[in-house]
């Protein structure tokens, strides 16, 4: 009998092990003539376990882990036993910290093969596209706007809105954009879904070409992401060899097909205007609005552009309904959002669960609290841009309109955390030199703001005419605000305010600062 046999090729796995595990399993096998069948998934997230592995049984797939090399002949035999070793996690679907996710989005990653549309569609793919193919362009956006769902880039506009506005353009030619340039600290939620199930974005993808009547689509990832440029192109061969992708879509008379561009590691590429200056072949520059992209997008055509998780959630909606999606989350926050929880966190990885849940429960209960044992002092939500919360912010549920309440936001979901080490004016004068680095140059809010922002808080912590420079900082952080042309210059003030509102003990001379710390 052979012996199934999961490990993920997630970059994450791969990066702490996961082919070494991989190839000396097939070794190992081969020295004792053992059976096996080694399947590449994604990753199921749990970033602390990898590399895990999982074996299939009759009460379902059993994981192991972290595995190392070392371990792969004790852990081969225990399968080829009785299945007992120290490694074993027990039922990979009854780990806690996996039970507790509502995995809409996520529900087959990791538990795939990312390469294959025969087992993709076994788990239900490919069912929110073929229902999408009996129904009119209306009845889709109908589906899409009654979801609830919002961009899950950061901006949490409402995607039935954008699809809307581009079906009614009048144009010879429309695109679908995916914005796969995920830059923001601690964020990996596009990543794994490309790397661990690629199809269900094309799926998504495609839904959205027939709806508003576009026939290509283009999917920009950024370079530091080869695993997911591969996984990517890999996935749309596959899809059109099966008829998914090209012309006559599923035997419908529909067409669409999609191409996949890398970026050059510009940050500001992630912002939508940027990126598709930098699609058309030129350096990624902010464009002013309006013309918004809905109407002048991508090559001058209506153009809808959304993330790679927005996507994602478009197949579940289409199979199952905008009712069941939108029974999840809180307020005007429906669904779910993958949350990537990362930093100084004892428990980091990808947890997918409704709008709602506070974000002590996030950083105490799920992620552990610190890996250094040391106390939480700061928690950054929404990228290297987002508000630094202290635990008296904890109670604050994971929602946009919340979030943005207290002077946050929750971007892209990314949950980057800090201990009592922490020094948050120097944490402040980041904000202000990673603007400065990545800024386009092409307002000067953002371009000089963010130059003098970093020679500010230098001054500052040097004790320099401390509370002249402090208000300094804020009127430019009020100019950064208010007058850059995108959300880099103007989401920067972010986590400089909130330091400078949440830990100003932090903001003066060295020797303050250190016995504040102590």
């Amino acid at each position: 009998m052979t012996m199934r046999i999961f490990i993920s090729r997630d970059a994450g796995a791969v990066a702490v092990g996961a082919d070494d595990v991989a190839l000396a399993f097939e070794q190992a096998a081969a020295n004792r003539g053992v059976a096996v069948e080694i399947v590449r998934t994604g990753s199921r997230g749990l970033y602390w376990l990898e590399p895990m592995v999982e074996l299939a049984t009759a009460q379902g797939r059993v994981a192991f882990g972290p595995v190392t090399v070392a371990d792969v002949v004790s852990l081969l035999d225990a399968m080829a036993g009785n299945g007992r070793h120290g490694l074993r996690l027990g039922v990979t679907d009854e780990i806690p910290w996996l039970k507790r996710q509502t995995r809409l989005t996520f529900a087959r990653c990791g538990v795939i093969d990312p390469r294959s549309v025969d087992d993709y569609r076994a788990h239900g793919g490919y069912k929110g596209l073929e229902r999408a193919l009996t129904l009119t362009s209306d009845q889709i956006l109908a589906d899409v706007t009654t979801s609830g769902l919002r961009g899950r880039g950061g901006a949490g506009f409402p995607t039935g809105i954008k699809w809307k506005t581009v079906a009614q353009a009048s144009a010879d030619r429309k695109y679908i954009v995916c914005n796969a340039d995920e830059g923001d600290s601690g964020t990996f939620a596009d990543r794994m879904i490309m790397e661990g199930d690629p199809f269900v974005v094309i799926e998504g993808m495609t839904i959205a070409g027939i709806t508003v009547g576009a026939t290509k689509g283009y999917i920009y990832i950024r370079s530091e992401y080869p695993h997911a440029v591969e996984a990517m192109n890999a996935a749309i061969a596959a899809a059109r060899r099966a008829g998914y992708l090209g012309k006559r879509i599923g035997g419908s008379a529909h067409e669409f097909d999609l191409e996949v561009r890398v970026g050059a590691g510009a940050y500001v590429c992630g912002e939508e205007t940027s990126l598709l200056e930098s699609l058309e072949g030129r350096r990624g520059i902010v464009r002013a609005k309006p013309p918004l992209p809905a109407h002048k997008g991508l090559f001058g055509r209506p153009s809808v552009i959304n993330n790679v998780l927005s996507f994602a959630a478009i197949p579940f909606i289409l199979d199952n309904g905008a009712k069941v999606y939108a029974d999840f989350g809180m307020g005007r926050s429906r669904g779910t959002m993958p949350i990537q929880l990362a930093g100084n966190i004892r428990y980091g990885g990808l947890f997918e669960t409704a709008f709602g849940v506070t974000l002590g429960e996030l950083v105490d209960e799920i992620g552990g609290g610190t890996f250094t044992g040391r106390p939480v002092r700061a928690v950054q939500v929404g990228g290297p841009l987002g508000a630094y919360f202290p635990r008296a912010l904890f109670d604050t549920p994971f929602d946009y309109e919340a979030f943005a309440a207290r002077d946050g936001l929750i971007g892209h979901g990314g949950v980057v955390v800090f201990d009592d080490s922490v020094d948050m004016a120097k944490q402040a004068r980041f904000a202000m030199e990673f603007c400065a680095v990545e800024s386009c140059g092409k307002c000067t809010p953002c371009r000089i703001g963010s130059t003098r922002g970093v020679e500010t808080i230098s001054k500052i912590i040097n004790g320099e005419r401390v509370a002249e420079n402090l208000a300094v900082v804020e009127d430019l952080c009020n100019t950064m605000k208010f007058g850059s042309l995108c959300a880099l210059g103007g989401f920067t003030p972010y986590p400089v305010l909130s330091a400078l509102k949440h830990f100003r003990e932090d903001f003066g001379p060295a020797p303050a600062r250190l016995q504040a710390a102590e």
